[in-house]
């Protein structure tokens, strides 16, 4: 067990208390019938303290991929889940199939991006979180199992999206697929993928076919959607920072989009602390995106609590805003 850095209290008027002590498990064991290996996941969640007690909300956070060889794992996104814990959450982080901790042979079923495994991971957890809780010393007894959340950085936003309601065609057998969890109460989508067609880069389309068929017009879970307008994604899309919209833009209400300003793919480092692969680094801007996600999450799954509407207001209350948020 571990104790994770915490933060300073937030300055008077922020809509974010001040945090607690962190603890981190990892890794927890969930075995997996059928996977290539067992799913290890990470737990945090905040020490036991008058605030913080029990009825703790869940966000499951799934990881991207990117160049790095262990961020891709339970191991990442440390400023993201230390804050949500901090405050009040409890975050579970698996080690997807894709991750290169595993370095899995590149002809396993799913390889090498297991868009279907990512998903099944996620409705794993849910289905053994008893288990989990039990596992974490501390935990028992403080979870509420009706409050969670799912999150996903980029290729994490993608399995977010298929959990919220988002739809494909297995381009293996033409089958639409529907992988939407009704247990999932809200969700963060960050830096996610858009839309298919003629949107994608013919590498995507080529190497990766089920982007090509990404459906947002049934994921009516509510939702933040938090895009760069400095992440052009080549690599993936024709379309520009704007793809990185259209889980917002081609999906029904309830929705909200915070665009940030200058933000390219890793929104000022959301994927761990001084990391090399962020090009955009920026303290600030990483501070504003855990206080909005925070904030948005903490009133989804607490209908009347005013959090969102506060850090709303805060965003763009200064001279020189970090962003924009609107909503449908």
């Amino acid at each position: 067990m571990t104790i994770a850095p915490t933060h300073t209290p937030a300055p008077a008027g922020r809509p974010v208390p001040a945090p607690a002590p962190v603890l981190s498990v990892r890794p927890v064991v969930v075995p997996a019938p059928g996977r290539a290996v067992d799913l290890h996941v990470r737990v945090s969640a905040p020490a036991t303290t008058p605030a913080t007690g029990s009825d703790l909300p869940v966000i499951l956070l799934s990881h991207g991929q990117g160049p790095s060889n262990n961020l891709s794992s339970l191991n990442g996104y440390a400023p993201l889940a230390d804050h949500w814990a901090a405050h009040g959450f409890v975050v579970i982080q698996p080690t997807h199939l894709s991750s290169r901790t595993l370095d899995l042979a590149p002809d396993t079923p799913g390889a090498p991006l297991y868009w279907r495994s990512r998903v099944e991971d996620m409705k794993r957890v849910l289905d053994r979180l008893d288990a989990i809780e039990a596992a974490v010393p501390g935990l028992p007894g403080r979870l509420d199992p009706d409050r969670i959340a799912v999150a996903g950085h980029s290729m994490g936003g993608h399995t977010a999206s298929l959990l919220l309601g988002a739809r494909l065609t297995d381009p293996d057998d033409g089958t639409e697929v529907d992988l939407s969890e009704p247990r999932i109460k809200a969700g963060v989508l960050l830096a996610a993928p858009g839309r298919g067609g003629d949107a994608l880069s013919r590498p995507a389309a080529e190497n990766y076919p089920f982007f090509l068929t990404t459906d947002f017009s049934r994921m009516t879970t509510p939702a933040l959607v938090v895009a760069g307008d400095d992440d052009p994604s080549p690599h993936l899309t024709v379309s520009g920072p704007a793809w990185h919209t259209d889980p917002y833009l081609l999906s029904p209400g309830p929705k909200s989009l915070l665009t940030l300003y200058g933000a390219g793919h890793g929104l000022g480092g959301i994927s761990g602390y001084d990391v090399a692969e962020t090009t955009d680094e920026n303290p600030a801007r990483v501070a504003a995106v855990r206080r909005l996600t925070w904030a948005y999450l903490r009133t989804a799954l607490h209908p009347g609590d005013p959090a969102w509407h506060t850090a709303r207001e805060l965003l763009t209350a200064g001279p020189d805003p970090l962003g924009r948020v609107e909503s449908k």
